[in-house]
């Protein structure tokens, strides 16, 4: 399989950097006491620092909502996934443990304040794509039955038709949704080569070690950015 990004999402974010892990054979049935204790201990650290803190406004927030609206999407009304994330902390909200994959997830995001996405590649019958949204593409957010169609043009990952987020790191879909039968995975980081390209790269080294050391899975880890659009595996 493969992961890509198009051309036509560099002509409009040229410095766009993601990292990339795969993850397969993995058992997140059980519970990893060492997971919940590495959420317990960065969300802790997160609520601190972001504690009171206006987000929009802070430097490491600023750069993904000048690139939401470089694509066309207002950043008040549809705020990137890690601004949501620690506006939630900043008002002292804590996030809930869901299952050890989505979890560790969170837990590297909010360490080194990057978005990053969980989906499930079992049984995809397509690459994944980050590219503009087009007739017949279909989304369902989770916790809800309606499907939708994503207004053409619109950046969101995909595999096939299926939308897996909308709105890039908006909001995620059913599709790809992580479940205890979950056995293989496809992290994607968003970062920016001019900005925190460190962030993401040594986001993507942290996790890759946590599910090595922890799931005792197999992953393999890349990049892909306008000199390297597509990462395979």
């Amino acid at each position: 399989m493969k992961f890509e990004i198009t051309s036509d999402i560099f002509e409009k974010l040229p410095n766009m950097y993601i990292g990339v892990v795969i993850a397969d054979n993995i058992d997140n049935h059980q519970e990893y006491p060492e997971v919940a204790k590495l959420l317990d201990e960065n969300m802790t650290q997160a609520k601190a620092q972001f504690q009171d803190v206006n987000v929009k406004q802070d430097p490491q927030i600023i750069p993904y909502r000048e690139a939401f609206r470089k694509i066309g999407i207002n950043p008040n009304r549809y705020p990137c996934s890690v601004e949501a994330l620690f506006k939630r902390l900043s008002k002292g909200k804590d996030l809930p443990h869901i299952n050890p994959l989505v979890d560790l997830n969170n837990a590297i995001s909010m360490k080194y304040t990057v978005p990053m996405g969980t989906h499930t590649l079992d049984e995809a019958q397509a690459d994944i794509q980050m590219r503009l949204a087009e007739p017949g593409d279909s989304f369902e957010a989770l916790g809800s039955d309606k499907i939708e169609a994503p207004e053409e043009g619109e950046v969101v990952y995909a595999v096939g038709h299926e939308v897996r987020t909308r709105r890039w790191t908006w909001r995620q879909s059913k599709f790809g949704m992580i479940t205890p039968d979950t056995k293989t995975v496809f992290f994607p980081i968003d970062g920016f080569s001019d900005f925190n390209q460190e962030q993401v790269d040594q986001a993507a080294q942290e996790l890759e070690e946590k599910l090595q050391n922890i799931f005792h899975c197999q992953t393999k880890r890349g990049t892909v950015d306008q000199d390297h659009p597509v990462f395979e595996w």
